[in-house]
């Protein structure tokens, strides 16, 4: 894939109507990625803007910030001010001052450039070593992972974040099978323990390993408690009147935002703006098969509050 390629986001138009950006407002883009909502963001700000984004993969942040440099060059004084930030985006509560933010977009997906690039370890389309962390300086692989966490521990997190109903017999090959240290080693294992199904058999079925990939790398980067984080924190954060923005790409993300958004209403903290989360058209899922997932969903803050 081209760099050109890699830089269409998913539901780029949609995204910056919902956040309503405004010239001269603050706004946090929480999933930098390779910067395509950011410079879209700025592009609308203007020159007493400001945009703050976030993001812990240092491969990631090392393109956006080179293409916000381009922009910068080609926008000149009408740039707004920009501040990147090379953490979790659980931090931002601890990074930003309260009710400071007009809008506020992040997209839950993981990056083209982690799912391209073999050594990183997130796909099993092409062999590499199994990694899988979005921060490859911290915390644990999923090579780490696959081979050292006990057989119930591994169909559990298998179950729970990947929901596969076949878990533990995956686990259980899994083990018998260590050590086990490329994608393709697990994707071999997997797919010997859990074939597809005949009646499964079509255009549209899963990889076998499909879900077991899921679950590692959600739990390798703790990715359900960081988006618990940033959506606990969204209404403490945004001014009144501020947009929260935000697309998932499977049902355990969505989940969440659709709850905290809801709970959010209940309070009387937000205004739902989205009463079905929004989906690609049919002209983007050709263009970005990866946008065939993508659900946005977006809320006004009506006032100040705070979750109880």
């Amino acid at each position: 894939m081209t760099e050109r390629e890699r830089h269409v986001p998913v539901l780029l138009q949609d995204a910056i109507r919902y956040l309503n950006v405004r010239p001269g407002g603050t706004y946090v883009d929480a999933t930098l990625g390779l910067a395509g909502h950011s410079t879209a963001i700025a592009r609308q700000l203007g020159p007493r803007g400001k945009l703050i984004a976030f993001d812990r993969d240092p491969d990631a942040m090392a393109i956006a910030r080179k293409r916000l440099d381009d922009l910068r060059e080609v926008l000149g004084p009408a740039m707004p001010e920009v501040v990147l930030h090379d953490v979790e985006f659980s931090q931002a509560e601890k990074l930003l001052e309260a009710e400071s933010l007009d809008g506020l977009l992040a997209d839950f997906g993981v990056s083209s450039l982690q799912f391209d690039e073999a050594h990183r370890g997130f796909s099993f389309q092409a062999d590499g070593p199994l990694d899988m962390r979005m921060n490859p300086r911290v915390g644990m692989s999923a090579e780490q992972v696959v081979n050292q966490v006990d057989e119930k521990e591994l169909a559990d997190l298998i179950y729970e974040f990947g929901e596969e109903r076949r878990s533990r017999r995956i686990a259980r090959a899994i083990v018998r099978a260590r050590p086990i240290t490329t994608t393709a080693q697990l994707a071999k294992v997997i797919s010997a323990a859990a074939p597809i199904m005949k009646s499964d058999r079509s255009r549209h079925a899963l990889h076998p390993a499909t879900r077991t990939f899921q679950a590692l790398r959600i739990y390798v980067n703790a990715e359900l408690s960081e988006i618990e984080a940033l959506l606990d924190a969204a209404p403490r954060l945004l001014k009144p009147g501020g947009r929260l923005v935000v697309i998932s790409f499977h049902s355990l993300e969505d989940r969440r935002a659709k709850d905290s958004l809801r709970e959010g209403a209940r309070q009387g903290i937000y205004e739902v703006l989205t009463r079905k989360p929004v989906t690609a058209e049919a002209e983007e899922t050709d263009r970005n098969p990866r946008s065939r997932s993508a659900k946005l969903r977006a809320a006004e803050k009506k006032k100040a509050g705070r979750f109880s």
